[in-house]
Parts: C-alpha cells; structure tokens; sequence
C-alpha cells in the first residue's frame, strides 16, 4: 500500500521532554502515523495538550495522561520512548503489552544494561509480539551510516565512526551532567565515570557489529582529557581554568584480538585546550578497507545564519536525535518481535 492507502500507524508519545518537541511534531506532520495518546511523568502535565506542552504554537486535541494502564488499553501500534534515562521495568510492562516501542533513551542493544536486563526485555518482547529499537543520531544513526559506507568495499579491515562537536552550547544539558565537566585533570575514577555517564556506546559498537555480520569479543573504552586554558563562563557550567573541558572517548570491538570497529566521541567546551583537541563540527565515517573510504556528514541550519539562535541549535540537536526512531517506526511495526538493530531493517528514510 501507499502511505496515502495506507491505515494510520496509532502511537503514543512517552514524556515531553526535549526529544519529545520533534517527535511530536514529526507524527503530527505525517499522514501515515496518528497521535493517540501521550504518557506524562509530571502530574500537572496530565490533561493539557500534548502539543502545547511540547512547544508547538496550536493545540492538537490530545491530552497527556498518567494512567499508563489507560494508555496501554487503547491498543496503540508503538510507543515513541524518549526520557533522558531508560527505565527497564516500563519498557517491558510496554512490550508485554504487545505494544512496539522506538526509543532514544540509553537502548540500542542492552548490552551496557546491568546483567540480566537485555534477557528481561527480550522475553517481554517475545511474550507480548512485540519489537523494542532504539537510536538516536551518534549512537545509533551515525552506526548506520558507517555500515552504508562499507558496501562498496571488496574487504573491510576497520571501521570508524567520529563525533567531532563543540558542546558549549548544550553545556547545561542534563546528559552533560556525568562526564564531570571541571573535575581536577587526573581526578582518580573520572575515567570510569565517563563510561559510566555514556556506556550505551557500546551498545553502538554491536550495532555497528551487527550490521558488518560480527559478533565481538569485548568492547574497551580509552578516556583522554584536556583542560581549559581560561576561566568559562558558561550558562549551568562554568568550568575553571586548568580543570576539563575536553573529552576524547573512544569505544574499540575487539575480534580475536584485533580492533575492528571504534567509536570515537571528541567533546570540547571550547577551542582553547591543553592539549590542544580541535572540533570539525561534523560526523565523519573512516573505513580501513579496499578501497580505502571516507564520509564526512555535516549539518547545516535551514534558515540565515544571522537569525539562529541557541534554541534554533538546540532543536536541530533534538531533531537528528528524534528523526531516526520516528522514521523507523513501519519498519519496526513490520518486523519480528523482539530486539531490533538496524540490521533487522530496512534503512529508515525520510518522507517528501
């Protein structure tokens, strides 16, 4: 069937959090996806308008509710899943339900999940005939493009995927909260807390494995930091002259010893670091193959340059962060029921 054939896909839009302003209005842009319910954390949210509550100018009609067992009740296709953290026991009173879920919430396979949790949501997912996937841009979108980039190659030896970006703006974002902005250089355990704070890129990795028909070994991550050079007097986070401001992590698969895949986040607070780690503003692919190939995808703002503002940056952050799962959803409602990757279906694309 055509989209303009086909039954709308009902879904339920889980929190109203940043994400939850682009995928809302995403749904309600498209033809071949229907609004019908939304799930709201905060008791004083419940009854108002989902998309006011999400930022958008005109009311949609539908109201956010707390009741997850009335929610669950009207049957929907997916559920849009988009809190800052990933609550295991939702997730699978979710899929039990028999209900899809796409989320951008710490999942994209369950491998950095505490042991036994992935297990747990598998057999939710089986029981109920459901499909749980997550993404997101870099984890998850940026994996997808590393595995396109392969498919011209006659032999792959590695594979690259770098996050090269200036978070200044984003510095009091609450996923900034645990990488430990202005700890002391060389603070014990910092290390450990920035895997800590961004395990599910990890789960990156086995994504990425997936889609290349690997199964790794182990998967190690390397922390490099740089300091500031001058006081910075940012919004939420100011951050001392001589403590961190730059981040280098790297997430390597491993295959009988050999690295084969990494995933390599470079964050910086600013361009003046010691030692110096410079921002291309860009997500670029490196494969280490015959031939040798290389992807660099930029992001550019669809309006002057002269009118953007921080929240302007701050949406098109959420936006490539949203669009992945909310593209994702037919294929996701069409595939078989428990955990997805990308390597279970097809490319998610976007709609003329």
């Amino acid at each position: 069937m055509t989209p303009t054939d086909a039954v709308p896909l009902r879904v339920v839009q889980w929190t109203t959090g940043n994400v939850a302003r682009a995928t809302v209005r995403a749904i309600l842009r498209d033809p071949g996806l229907e609004l019908a319910g939304c799930y709201a954390w905060s008791p004083d949210k419940a009854g108002q308008d989902v998309a006011l509550l999400c930022g958008l100018p005109e009311p949609c009609g539908v109201l956010a509710s707390g009741d997850v067992d009335a929610l669950l009740a009207t049957s929907p296709d997916c559920v849009v899943y988009t809190p800052l953290h990933f609550e295991p026991e939702t997730v699978e009173r979710i899929l039990r339900s028999g209900v899809d879920v796409v989320t951008t919430a710490e999942f994209l396979t369950g491998h950095s999940l505490p042991s036994g949790t992935r297990a747990r949501l598998e057999d939710a997912a089986l029981a109920g005939g459901a499909s749980l996937f997550g993404s997101g841009m870099n984890p998850g979108y940026a994996q997808l493009l590393a595995a396109v980039a392969t498919g011209i190659c006659r032999e792959v030896r590695h594979v690259r995927s770098v996050e090269s970006v200036d978070v200044s703006q984003f510095a009091s974002d609450a996923n900034m909260d645990g990488l430990g902005w202005g700890r002391p250089v060389g603070d014990p355990g910092h290390a450990d807390d920035v895997r800590a704070a961004v395990a599910v890129f990890e789960d990156g990795v086995h994504v990425l494995a997936d889609c290349l028909g690997l199964e790794v070994d182990r998967v190690e991550c390397r922390v490099d930091f740089a300091a500031a050079v001058r006081d910075l007097d940012l919004p939420g986070r100011p951050i001392a002259a001589g403590t961190v401001a730059g981040l280098d992590v790297r997430f390597v698969g491993i295959v009988d010893e050999r690295e084969v895949i990494e995933l390599h986040q470079r964050w910086v607070m600013d361009r003046r670091l010691e030692p110096e780690m410079p921002a291309d503003h860009a997500y670029r692919i490196e494969v280490d193959g015959s031939p040798q190939v290389t992807l660099t995808l930029g992001l550019m703002p669809d309006q002057p340059l002269e009118t953007l503002t921080v929240e302007d940056m701050h949406g098109i952050g959420m936006t490539i962060t949203a669009m992945p799962v909310v593209h994702a959803i037919r294929h996701v409602v069409a595939a078989r029921p428990g955990l997805l990757t990308y390597a279970d279906i097809p490319a998610p694309a976007g709609r003329l």
